[in-house]
């Protein structure tokens, strides 16, 4: 009797390490994506917005609201306004190196990135680093995925808080909120994205006269 039970107490065993595991991964992916509104198909300022399948949330240039100034110190120690790169699309992601998807992400960040900026695209990536308690694990976050462009310091997510009720603003960790060139609100998405997702949301403002 006592040997079959000894295997029912190593399954036991098991079971509930592999249950565990799957509630502290949930657990995990509940916070990254906190507040969040469901994407509900819901206006921005009056206008509407689409949300596709991907999850990306789409605004019609017609509707599309003025982004807030976003500005102050870098984890490289230098200063920055968001308002200074309107002519450009501006690509805004929202990261802290303490992120699984945010490191998931980062490498096609890094990639896209330097490939746009090669070819002489318009673009200008600034990342919005939060909830790290030292700019040294956000420095070497940048230098592990090979990020060059610059990152807003924002340890207590107050930049976060200057999008807006009711626009496609930065409910989670990470987000993504791209910028037309006239530095108004045009897409969003609240998970990490992939390279493909990510030229998707801008390539289409590179068009636009």
């Amino acid at each position: 009797m006592s040997l079959s039970r000894a295997p029912r107490r190593r399954r036991s065993t098991s079971g509930r390490a592999i249950l565990l595991t799957a509630v502290t991964v949930a657990g995990a992916l509940t916070l990254t994506a906190c507040g969040s509104d469901g994407d509900k198909p819901a206006g921005s300022a009056g206008g509407n917005y689409v949300t596709g399948p991907s999850g990306i949330s789409t605004v019609a240039r017609a509707d599309r609201d003025e982004a807030p100034k976003l500005d102050g110190e870098t984890v490289g120690g230098e200063t920055l306004d968001t308002t200074t790169l309107k002519g450009k699309v501006v690509v805004l992601n929202v990261w802290g190196s303490w992120c699984p998807p945010c490191r998931a992400e980062a490498p096609y960040f890094a990639k896209v990135s330097k490939e746009l900026a090669e070819a002489g695209k318009p673009v200008a990536f600034v990342g919005l680093n939060t909830r790290d308690t030292s700019k040294q694990n956000a420095l070497a976050f940048e230098e592990n995925y090979g990020i060059t462009y610059p990152s807003l310091y924002d340890p207590d997510g107050k930049l976060m808080l200057r999008f807006p009720k009711g626009t496609l603003n930065a409910q989670s960790i990470p987000s993504t909120i791209v910028l037309d060139k006239e530095g108004r609100i045009a897409s969003r998405t609240l998970v990490a994205v992939n390279e493909e997702q990510l030229r998707s949301m801008i390539d289409p403002l590179l068009t636009e006269q």
